[in-house]
């Protein structure tokens, strides 16, 4: 049996912080009543050894060894008048050498108004310690330690082996916090466990291995995640990803005993990804979303980074942002006995190819307003000759004008246009895209409260008849 370990927190506060990378802005915590603070999180955590691994994604562990680690937390929170109940801890994701936060990225909107607390985890070796990013542009990056000793020094960590013992942790310190630490005055309801990528990869083992050990978590949120999975055997060192992706496939444990929302862009499915052999049907524990059209990253995540990168054209620009924000939300109301979330339709796969229409656009999935009303081709497919930093960003193609012309040719012409009226093409567009955007909002895959700024996502301007 598992001993209930519980780490210590003591706030940071000398030097400066060094917070995940990111190239969007983040938004303004004190104007939405939130607070930020950063503390070091430690304690012993313990290693495992697979035991077996019976099938159907289960993997039978038994502990191996402990050591002590020593980690960054970073914690955003509300007033506690306002606090939903929800705490989203996030496996911060190290593929770029260092963390970033790319799911607080995408879901920040929705985590400030529905009151949620979020805290990310340095939970990997490669962000205490530095090493080789696995994307990015290569060679050897700096930890924390290095790259503030001032504020981070006292830092260390065991190994990769370790990071779910740490996770834990929190999400067991987050479950029953004491009246010092990070959110002191806050009882959480739910305790959700959130990764994109290859944070993605360690919650798929984390959910097979560890949870029905030590049952911490309420639900898990897996965003992008491969075919693979990351090993329980990184002790000194951080686990290798590009190893990871040939690893499995492992589907996800249908007795995992928690609600697991899984959502996946087009571009995961194949490509570098690949995460198609690891395809399971939605099950009562399992719910997936497939997002046509959507790269594993986007235009949104990079920010103003995407000024920096040259991939032979614009990257996805793709609205992965919104689906993410409503897939949250089901999963909170799922894990409180709500309803489970609306079952989508996987994307079109045929001899490992997406199925395209006309415009060349994938068949199938969650099919955001730019897919549904499109005029532009959205695919996770990079350019065949740009750099491997863009592997994972898919493209946003030009449409000719006569491919528009025939997808909205406007009023005053034969055919079809005839029994759409006298809309201009542009009005014609802007009506689909509205109509895509309500039915979406309906069937429960966007959010009303999104609905303005999906709107303002339209992109008439490709139109000029």
């Amino acid at each position: 049996m598992h001993r209930s370990r519980r780490a210590t927190f003591v706030e940071l506060t000398q030097g400066r912080s060094f917070p995940p990378m990111s190239g969007r802005a983040a938004p303004d915590l004190a104007a939405a009543g939130f607070g930020e603070s950063e503390w070091a999180c430690s304690g012993e955590a313990v290693s495992y050894d697979t035991v077996a691994t019976p099938g159907d994604g289960r993997v039978e562990l038994t502990e191996a060894d402990s050591a002590p680690f020593a980690t960054r937390v970073l914690v955003r929170q509300p007033e506690p008048g306002s606090f939903s109940g929800v705490v989203l801890v996030e496996w911060l994701n190290v593929s770029g050498g260092q963390d970033a936060a790319p799911d607080y990225t995408y879901l920040a909107d929705e985590i400030l108004r529905a009151g949620h607390a979020w805290v990310g985890v340095s939970a990997q070796f490669i962000a205490v310690e530095g090493g080789d990013a696995a994307v990015g542009l290569g060679g050897q990056t700096k930890g924390l330690r290095a790259q503030r000793p001032e504020r981070y020094g006292d830092l260390h960590h065991p190994g990769d082996a370790y990071a779910y013992d740490i996770v834990t942790q929190v999400g067991r310190y987050v479950r029953e916090p004491d009246g010092e630490g990070p959110l002191a005055g806050l009882r959480a309801r739910s305790v959700i466990a959130v990764g994109e990528s290859q944070s993605a990869f360690a919650l798929t083992s984390y959910v097979n291995g560890v949870h029905p050990r030590v049952g911490v978590f309420d639900a898990f949120l897996l965003h992008s995640r491969g075919a693979g999975y990351l090993p329980f055997d990184d002790r000194g060192r951080g686990s290798d990803i590009v190893a990871a992706l040939g690893r499995g496939p492992a589907t996800l444990r249908e007795d995992v005993g928690a609600p697991v929302m899984v959502v996946q862009a087009e571009g995961d499915l194949i490509g570098r990804i690949a995460s198609l052999p690891a395809r399971q049907p939605d099950s009562e524990s399992v719910v997936t979303w497939e997002i046509a059209g959507q790269a594993h990253a986007d235009l949104y995540q990079l920010g103003e980074f995407a000024q920096f990168v040259d991939c032979h054209g614009p990257v996805n620009s793709g609205q992965q942002v919104f689906v993410l924000r409503a897939a949250l939300r089901h999963l909170v109301s799922w894990v409180a006995g709500g309803a489970r979330p609306p079952a989508a339709p996987p994307v079109e796969i045929d001899d490992d190819e997406v199925v395209t229409d006309e415009l060349g656009n994938g068949r199938g999935g969650v099919r955001t307003p730019v897919v549904e009303a499109p005029v532009e081709q959205l695919t996770g497919v990079p350019h065949p000759e740009a750099q491997p930093l863009c592997m994972l960003l898919g493209r946003t193609v030009e449409l000719s004008e006569q491919a528009l012309r025939e997808r909205w040719p406007g009023g005053g012409q034969s055919g079809a246009a005839q029994s759409r009226g006298a809309q201009s093409g542009r009005e014609q567009y802007l009506a689909a895209y509205r109509a895509a955007t309500d039915r979406l909002i309906a069937e429960g895959f966007l959010l009303p409260e999104d609905r303005e700024e999906i709107l303002a996502d339209a992109r008439p301007e490709r139109l000029t008849w």
